[in-house]
């Protein structure tokens, strides 16, 4: 394994507790004001609304790659999933981590810190590579050509839409699991924006 991979294979395991400094730093750091006591009404609903609708980006991508992979998405050990080439997995290899960067990066558009939206995504991206630098050490190894073949055929960050030999968007879970097996990210994001309205107005 490579040092990347290593890395990456300690990061898969700790998940539940990496976003807590993120949840700090959105809560914590204050956002800029033009004026003091007087904060700019209109560009903080503007940037609310514009991190809301990158937010809403992000668990679209999410609830739709979910629908094709299941609950198996939310394991925090080496029992990962098998090979899916539907909907979104047949554009990109990694949607659920793509969703994930958009959300925490809307979250920091929408506290309007749009210096740490930049370093939210950046630092993700890091995180992310090395995550699935192991991951994808792990489906070589168990599933084999056909994997291989799905990488050669499939980017691993960038969407390739264009691409003629896309499998057809197949329901595997009905969208009743989809949102039972989502539920925590779903309210992990009401309860973000609820916080920020918190941080906005006491």
């Amino acid at each position: 394994m490579t040092f990347a991979s290593r890395i990456g294979g300690w990061l898969f395991r700790q998940r539940s507790w990496l976003p807590l400094p993120l949840v700090a730093a959105l809560l914590l750091i204050p956002p800029p004001s033009d004026s003091p006591g007087a904060p700019d009404t209109t560009s903080s609903i503007a940037g609310w609304l514009a991190g809301a609708l990158v937010v809403a980006m992000g668990e679209g991508i999410r609830l739709w790659a979910v629908h094709h992979i299941g609950a198996i998405s939310r394991t925090r050990s080496d029992r990962l999933g098998p090979l899916i080439a539907t909907g979104p997995f047949g554009y990109v290899r990694n949607p659920l981590y793509l969703g994930n960067i958009l959300l925490w990066t809307g979250f920091a558009i929408s506290a309007r810190l749009l210096w740490l939206a930049p370093l939210i995504f950046v630092m993700l991206a890091l995180e992310y590579h090395a995550i699935v630098a192991w991951e994808e050490g792990l489906l070589a190894e168990r599933i084999g050509e056909p994997y291989r073949q799905y990488c050669a055929r499939v980017p691993r960050w960038l969407p390739s839409f264009g691409a003629a030999d896309a499998p057809a968007d197949t329901v595997t879970f009905s969208w009743r699991q989809t949102l039972f097996s989502e539920r925590g990210t779903l309210i992990a994001i009401g309860a973000g924006f609820l916080l920020l309205w918190v941080k906005a107005h006491f």
